[in-house]
């Protein structure tokens, strides 16, 4: 069963890729005339999407069955629901406005985050006992849809400075549109970098002493550009050394590998993103904006509005209100201050400003728009460095 899920998992990526392709070539052709064959091929490119999400739904279904629990648990499962999630927020918001321009962005964003799922270990394991509650299936999958939702907005709210912000001479707006592209692109570099060394079956076993001053191995499946404190290298299929040691405060169980795992991220991003300026000559941002170029401004930033009124509610109501009720049920404290419960307060904090702004203050447009891309990469700090670097209670992965 878990192979059936797999393959319904890969078949599910395959026809995202599939509609991005038809969306953006359907897209592109707009831009030099309309005609019913171009509807035809952007109707094609919803209707694979959404063939797609029912390939996921059915991936998600039969790993349900075949590990006994809701497969939420770790980050390979959460990160592929959060990928499921950006996708039903698309369809959503396609059947509520008809237009395809969302999934030019949320189709791309729904794949990157399956594809950084993808390198954590996707093994059925037992729920350790914190998990044993049917609050899992109730806390963690309201909490993704709320995320999936709210990354709908980043997606608009990023159309709409691809579209507006002048790309033709550098400013802090085109360098912090840069970033945010060079951002998405580590997440795609480092799903790639791990598939490469996964095929090389790269291996290294540190033996350390972790925080509980307890002989630990650890081990690496890339190279350790940073290892373990007082690490020692006591099996390896190559010569790699670690060039230095992580900071001898970073002793969670798997911290130095997170924190490796995180620079390898950054690294392979900025090659990636080096790689596409060198083939365009040009900012990524100035590249992607002349087919943007018959996109309604006011559109995308009403999505973008609209995604967070619904978003935020059901983000508040998983990952705050339904968090709360458990942790109490399970470590008897309604708060603890644990670095995701401080994020998902971070989180709550920065939308529930966003609204205030947009209501009280009259930030729509561009304002709304930088808010929404600030907004998602709270988001995914919560995901990747929370998840990576910050020991917690809630680090399964």
């Amino acid at each position: 069963m878990i192979n059936v899920s797999s393959n319904l998992l890969a078949s599910s990526f395959f026809a995202y890729f599939v509609a991005t392709i038809l969306a953006w070539g359907s897209f592109a052709s707009k831009q030099k005339k309309a005609s019913l064959k171009i509807k035809k091929w952007e109707r094609i490119s919803i209707i694979v999407a959404a063939l797609g999400f029912l390939l996921q739904i059915g991936y998600f279904i039969t790993r349900w069955i075949a590990i006994s629990h809701v497969p939420v648990s770790n980050m390979f499962e959460f990160t592929t629901f959060l990928g499921m999630m950006i996708v039903l927020g698309y369809l959503i918001i396609y059947l509520i406005y008809k237009t395809n321009i969302i999934g030019l962005f949320a189709l791309p964003t729904a794949m990157t985050v399956i594809a950084y799922a993808s390198v954590f270990p996707k093994e059925a394991t037992p729920l350790v006992p914190a998990l044993q509650s049917y609050w899992l299936k109730i806390h963690v999958t309201t909490a993704a849809l709320g995320e999936g939702i709210l990354t709908i907005s980043f997606v608009a709210g990023f159309i709409y400075l691809l579209r507006v912000v002048d790309q033709t001479k550098r400013s802090k707006k085109t360098f912090w549109i840069e970033f945010v592209i060079y951002s998405i692109l580590s997440t795609l570099a480092f799903a790639i970098v791990s598939y490469i060394f996964n095929a090389m079956n790269f291996e290294t076993t540190f033996s350390w002493v972790n925080e509980t001053q307890q002989e630990q191995e650890l081990v690496y499946h890339m190279p350790a550009i940073v290892g373990p404190p007082d690490g020692e290298i006591v099996k390896s299929s190559h010569s790699f050394k670690p060039i230095v040691e992580a900071p001898s405060w970073m002793n969670g169980v798997n911290a130095p590998r997170k924190l490796n795992s995180l620079i390898w991220s950054l690294l392979m991003g900025l090659v990636l993103y080096i790689m596409l300026r060198l083939l365009f000559q040009k900012r990524i941002g100035a590249k992607i904006q002349p087919y943007l170029k018959n996109i309604r401004p006011e559109l995308v930033d009403e999505i973008s509005y609209r995604s967070v009124i619904i978003g935020f509610p059901v983000f508040t109501l998983g990952a705050l209100i339904f968090a709360m009720i458990w942790a109490q049920e399970a470590w008897t404290r309604f708060w603890g201050w644990d670095p995701k419960e401080v994020w998902a307060l971070i989180t709550f904090l920065f939308y529930a400003a966003y609204l205030h702004l947009r209501l009280s203050k009259g930030w729509e447009g561009e304002k709304s728009a930088w808010l929404s891309v600030i907004g998602f990469v709270i988001i995914m700090f919560n995901l990747i460095v929370v998840n990576l670097v910050i020991a917690g209670l809630h680090s399964y992965a």
